[in-house]
């Protein structure tokens, strides 16, 4: 043998020696770590955490990639076909690597085709991060690492199993992962009924997700999804016939993508994610690792009622937008004078814009950033109006201003009984504006909602009834001042308590608060005790005398729990929306049940709802039979000092809803003596409006009009009343929700409350794929989240099962 020859041959062995070493080091990792054959046979992927309504809807979701996994058999048999015929026509004859395809990448570098096989892809997918670099000597290691776990996979798993997790891994465009999630956003279809067009438009966005994208590039979609068509016809899924008469029909999508802002109830959803968060913090999986609510396909059940929750969006849609054009109207408002005095806050709310920030991080001084702030520019700002927002010509320091004076909301219902809140509306638009006013953490003045509460104790602990006579008198309480402030609107009359109740009389309440115990502030003191210890309130109250006529702060969703005693017959229960949480398996790793509590006798709850029943009857809030609604319903008005704070709080035997109307501001209001402002005309429509749409749906299940509140055995008669049905209305006061007026004077007849579309989406599926919220979810139903920025989803799969190859 030549020497020569000898040479070939040992760097022939040489080669071949160093290329199966190179493999080796591939597979143990020193190029990047490699998955385990436990990873492999067990591949995880960052699934979208899904919410779903009480009736089994979806109603939101959280992720960082927008995923849910589905299995072969949902899967149309058009997708796969169309799939494997563009790329990957030899799928099922190879075993992981296509030497044909390789050597034809190699000879024409990558002209005709790459040598990337489905499971190549898949690969890439799960396990490789997806690496995208120019470096040609990084590419070259990725794809023989791509090539090792390719290998592997065929391995561990069917062809068919190959190709789901291809298809529940790979992005379909508008950062949407995964088949379901892609038919579902594009078409609003399960991945099962897509037809071929369909499946051919999803397929061909694989290669290219924003290129091919037919809500941004129509024209190239259609170029793309025709390729994938002619793609089936070469590989014999579809005859030329059948492919020239696809080829004449559009793209026709019906586009709707769940994220922050769309689905059901936003804010609802806001404060869910923020409580899962904790709760994920406070809960490992077995691998002793916390839950991630953005990666492990968490699946949250809530008490959401998707009906009411869209009654409550339009009932604040219908009214907030007329009292926002009310509130327009006001003189210091055209103006601008309601500003005076605060223009710090105007200066301090511009440092805080998109636009300052942004124009501080390129550098510009503070004084240039200002001026631009009284440049006019086009814009879009919100408006009361089905879409939300509206195109103007104004300066951003005017959309400041513009947006802070939009009076906002909280409106929350609740099941009294088992504590299941059913609806949740956080303020006017979440798009615009994201401050929750519902949630624990928002507090404002109560007013005279704090009333019931005090009068309950005034009947559980010191022998009063609703016939007790008290004085319309101010009281002192010594170094502890008086109550009310002022004298102003006291009468000096005697009256029955629930006179006192039904007028909401300031001047009465200190005087009932102060025979509680008259001894210094202890009467404060034993209110504050009640309100934590009966009423379930968390928040710290300071015991001064003024609490008795609500001076103090509370949150809506706090005043909701304290009130359920009244129509609970007595017994409190604490808020609940989270019925249980499963892992992306359907295995429950929490259930929730209702907190219930026993706090004051059934004669007590009945004898104040009766004296609230006598506040819609016939005191402050007299004029709510002038929105349809009937039945039995009990409430209370509630108004601030110089209008800072609208409430109605209201129930029935069945629901209990709380509505808080103000601003952010304190000092954007109504004027002082403008009845607009108060209780009965700002917050207590919302409620009416809600309660008037859920007695005309034959479908809410437990809303039925003629139900009572069940009078105690104990009680051989009802309370008499029939001596207040004719008191004439006393005129309105600071402070006070007189809310006077009638039905027919109560809107003014050139600015009418509007219809307008609720701001969530409508999920609410009137079909059997609806999945019952009491019924256990098998593996079939999708879980959740998605990963860290940069890093590659993975997706799930069972484990590897006997006969499996």
């Amino acid at each position: 043998m030549s020497k020569a020859v000898k040479i070939f041959w040992r760097i022939f062995f040489i080669g071949i020696g160093s290329f199966i070493l190179f493999l080796f080091l591939c597979n143990w990792g020193l190029f990047g770590e490699m998955p385990s054959i436990e990873d492999i046979q067990n591949p995880t992927a960052s699934l979208s955490s899904q919410v779903y309504a009480q009736d089994g809807n979806l109603m939101g979701k959280f992720y960082v990639e927008d995923r849910i996994n589905v299995e072969f058999k949902d899967i149309s048999k058009h997708i796969v076909n169309a799939l494997v015929a563009t790329e990957d026509e030899r799928f099922y004859k190879h075993s992981g690597i296509d030497l044909r395809s390789m050597l034809r990448a190699v000879k024409g570098l990558g002209r005709d085709g790459g040598a990337s096989t489905l499971t190549m892809q898949t690969a890439k997918n799960l396990f490789t991060e997806n690496w995208a670099t120019k470096n040609f000597f990084l590419r070259v290691i990725q794809k023989f690492k791509e090539m090792i776990i390719a290998v592997k996979l065929e391995k561990n798993f069917t062809k068919d199993e190959i190709i789901t997790l291809y298809l529940n891994t790979v992005e379909y465009g508008d950062h949407v992962y995964g088949i379901r999630n892609a038919s579902k956003t594009f078409f609003q279809k399960e991945p099962d009924r897509v037809d071929i067009n369909e499946a051919a438009l999803l397929v061909g966005m694989v290669n290219a997700p924003y290129l091919y994208n037919p809500r941004r590039n129509p024209k190239k979609a259609l170029d793309r999804r025709n390729t994938v068509l002619d793609q089936m016809v070469r590989n014999e899924f579809l005859t030329d016939q059948e492919v020239l008469a696809l080829k004449s029909h559009p793209i026709e999508i019906n586009y709707k993508k769940l994220d922050e802002t769309t689905g059901l109830g936003p804010y609802f959803r806001m404060v869910l994610g923020e409580d899962m968060k904790k709760w994920c913090k406070e809960h490992k999986k077995s691998d002793g690792d916390n839950y991630d609510l953005y990666r492990d396909g968490l699946k949250i059940y809530t008490s959401i009622d998707p009906r009411m929750q869209l009654y409550a969006e339009e009932a604040v849609a219908k009214h907030m937008s007329y009292m926002q054009k009310l509130f327009n109207s006001q003189q210091n408002v055209k103006s601008g004078t309601i500003w005076k005095g605060y223009e710090n806050v105007l200066e301090a709310s511009v440092k805080q814009t998109d636009r300052w920030r942004s124009l501080k991080r390129e550098g510009m001084k503070d004084e240039d950033i200002r001026k631009t702030f009284d440049v006019p520019v086009r814009m879009k700002v919100f408006a009361w109006n089905n879409n939300r927002e509206k195109d103007t010509v104004m300066t951003p320091y005017d959309s400041v201003k513009y947006c802070r004076q939009m009076l906002q909301t909280g409106f929350m219902v609740m099941d009294p009984l088992s504590g299941e809140v059913r609806a949740w509306v956080g303020g006017i638009d979440f798009k615009t504006f994201k401050y929750d006013h519902v949630n624990y953490n928002t507090k404002r003045q109560v007013g005279s909602t704090i009333k019931p509460l005090l009068y309950s104790m005034a009947i559980e602990e010191a022998g009063f009834t609703p016939n007790t006579i008290v004085h319309d008198e101010q009281q002192s309480f010594g170094a502890y001042g008086m109550v009310p402030a002022t004298s102003t609107s006291c009468t000096g009359a005697e009256m029955p308590m629930a006179e006192a109740l039904a007028f909401s009389r300031n001047c009465a309440t200190a005087y009932i608060f102060k025979q509680i115990d008259g001894k210094g502030n202890n009467a404060a003191i034993r209110f504050v005790d009640f309100l934590k210890n009966k009423c379930g309130l968390l928040t710290k109250i300071q015991p001064h005398p003024s609490i008795a006529i609500g001076s103090c702060e509370i949150s809506l969703y706090e005043m909701l729990q304290a009130y359920s005693m009244l129509p609970g017959r007595g017994f409190n229960v604490k808020p609940l929306y989270i019925k249980r949480i499963e892992d992306k398996n359907g295995n429950v790793l929490e259930n929730f049940s209702p907190v219930r509590r026993e706090v004051i006798s059934d004669v007590t709850s009945y004898s104040v709802i009766k004296m609230m029943q006598g506040v819609l009857q016939f005191g402050t809030g007299r004029n709510i039979w002038s929105f349809d609604v009937q039945g039995e319903i009990a409430g209370k008005t509630g108004t601030t000092n110089d209008n800072s704070d609208a409430w109605f709080m209201g129930y029935t035997p069945q629901l209990l809803g709380g509505v808080w109307v103000g601003s952010d501001d304190r000092f954007i209001r109504f004027a002082k003596n403008d009845l607009n402002g108060q209780g009965a005309r700002a917050a207590m429509p919302i409620w009416a409006y809600f309660y008037a749409k859920c007695l005309k749906d034959p479908k809410l299940l437990g809303i039925d009009p003629n139900s009572t509140f069940v009078r105690p055995d104990v009680l051989n008669t009802d309370f008499n009343f029939d001596n207040l049905n004719n008191i004439k209305p006393p005129s309105g006061a600071e402070g006070e929700d007189m809310g006077n007026g009638t039905s027919q004077d109560y809107v003014p007849a050139d600015i009418k409350p509007e219809d307008l579309k609720p701001e969530s989406e409508n999920i609410i599926e009137e079909n059997k794929t609806a999945q019952p919220a009491n019924k256990q979810k098998d593996n079939k139903q999708p879980a959740p989240p998605a990963n860290k920025p940069g890093q590659q989803p993975k997706a799930t799969m069972p484990a590897k099962k006997p006969g499996n190859r």
